[in-house]
């Protein structure tokens, strides 16, 4: 199959991935990213190790796009005309037209502001591009206070915290992670947020805003030199809906990533598929595997992803395993709490196969459950023994195939990483530099030395 000259809307890390893998399957014809911002594509979902110094913001980069791809920064686009396989394009100032043969969307989302009284409208802060993350950073520490408690909200809040600000996590919903956690887990991460220095206040919704104040609904006054809305997102879709494309919370596309045109494909944040969940890296780095190999060899059908959600907080273990909702009809349930040590884990079996789960506080398990899930693999019999790392380990990540994501911040590969310490990566920090593995919330890091250690052993075997 020929895509011809592919034109992407959007340079996030899905149209980066898109290009990557389509340079990778063999792709001859001419390749376009339209961003909007003015930097090349970089992990967005780093921008919370921005706040606290963690990373310097070059340090966010993705690796650069392949030879011959084009890049236009700054670059609105205001227009797609179907009919003669056209985009219109504005810098501000000068006005350009784009043809294409494939247009693929990836436009993401945008934040959803809720409307606080006191606030002006476009005056809230938010946490989506790298400038916002840079102008955060530079905000003088003092009282901050972030509005909602998703992934988000918690890392930032956390991250402003190491910074050095006095800080306040405020959340509508009956505990953090509402959506993601029974109230069990919530609570015990509200307690580990707590000992990080953060004040948590869940069930509680912004009353009114003053300068350097927050009410809430119950009356509470809550100082706010800094006011962090992170709320939540909506697709970008505005584009596609008015060329006239099938939208409903996101753009529709069927199997192989398409949408009611046959021309016209959309990945990541800003595409509706019923097996993924958008906001998530996984779906979208799988959504771009997917619709590169169609459009340079035979069509692959993307039936969604096996997902893995990690906090990316320093000093708290939490890892989400699956989508969420009801429990299958006939599954078997491991559950095990302990509060005093701020421990807990509830996984969801079929066939001794995880279909979802969630483990707080757990490492040890937390790597040896997330290797299992990966590989689709059965959990060892003795459940509980297993996950208080008592029981016979899980497959090392030596079984682990070549091409799986080992470190999900910064979407490096087992074979990446093993042929840098081929390569003369001797030791983690040179493997961290060559590969940029363990940078992000270090929680690849015991996998990543696993891996340094078998390819060591290799070595001394054969010489």
């Amino acid at each position: 199959m020929s895509a011809g000259e592919v034109l992407v809307v959007g340079a996030g890390p899905a149209a980066q991935r898109f290009a990557e893998r389509l340079h990778h399957h063999g792709h001859r014809g001419g390749v376009t990213l339209l961003g909007a911002e003015p930097q090349a594509p970089y992990q967005r979902p780093l921008l919370s190790s921005v706040l606290d110094g963690t990373l310097p913001a070059p340090a966010l980069a993705l690796p650069a796009l392949p030879a011959g791809t084009r890049l236009h920064t700054r670059v609105t686009v205001t227009r797609i005309d179907r009919a003669r396989r056209l985009v219109h394009s504005t810098d501000g100032t000068v006005g350009s037209v784009h043809h294409y043969d494939t247009l693929v969307l990836a436009t993401g989302s945008r934040p959803a502001v809720p409307r606080i009284p006191g606030l002006p409208a476009g005056a809230a802060t938010v946490l989506r591009t790298l400038a916002d993350a840079e102008r955060l950073a530079a905000e003088p520490t003092g009282a901050a206070v972030v509005i909602g408690g998703g992934p988000l909200g918690i890392e930032a809040a956390a991250a402003l915290r190491r910074a050095g600000h006095e800080m306040a996590l405020v959340h509508r919903g009956p505990h953090l992670l509402d959506r993601h956690l029974d109230a069990t887990a919530g609570a015990l991460l509200a307690r580990s947020l707590e000992g990080l220095g953060v004040e948590v206040h869940t069930g509680r919704t912004a009353a009114a805003y003053c300068t350097g104040k927050l009410t809430l609904d119950d009356g509470r006054v809550l100082a706010a030199d800094t006011l962090l809305l992170c709320t939540g997102a909506v697709p970008e879709t505005g584009l596609a809906r008015r060329a006239g494309l099938d939208v409903r919370t996101g753009v529709v596309v069927d199997g192989l990533l398409r949408t009611n045109d046959p021309h016209v494909h959309a990945i990541g944040d800003c595409a509706e598929h019923p097996g993924d969940t958008a906001g998530y890296l996984e779906p979208a780095w799988a959504q771009a595997e997917s619709l590169a190999r169609t459009l340079t060899h035979t069509p692959v059908h993307h039936h969604g992803t096996r997902q893995i959600t990690r906090l990316r907080v320093p000093g708290i273990d939490l890892v989400r395993l699956g989508r969420g909702g009801p429990e299958p009809e006939g599954a078997e349930v491991v559950a095990f709490t302990d509060p005093a040590r701020g421990r807990y884990a509830r996984l969801t079996l079929h066939g001794g196969r995880i279909t979802g789960g969630v483990l707080l506080g757990l490492p040890r398990a937390i790597a040896a459950v997330s290797r299992l899930h990966e590989l689709d693999l059965p959990v060892p019999a003795g459940r509980l023994e297993f996950l208080l790392g008592i029981a016979p380990a899980a497959p090392g990540p030596d079984a682990l195939p070549d091409d799986a994501v080992v470190c999900r911040c910064n979407n490096v590969t087992k074979h990446t990483i093993t042929e840098a310490c081929r390569s003369g990566a001797a030791d983690l920090a040179r493997v961290a530099a060559a590969t940029r593995a363990t940078t992000g919330c270090g929680g690849c890091t015991d996998v990543v030395r696993a891996l340094c250690g078998v390819v060591r052993t290799e070595g001394s075997s054969t010489s």
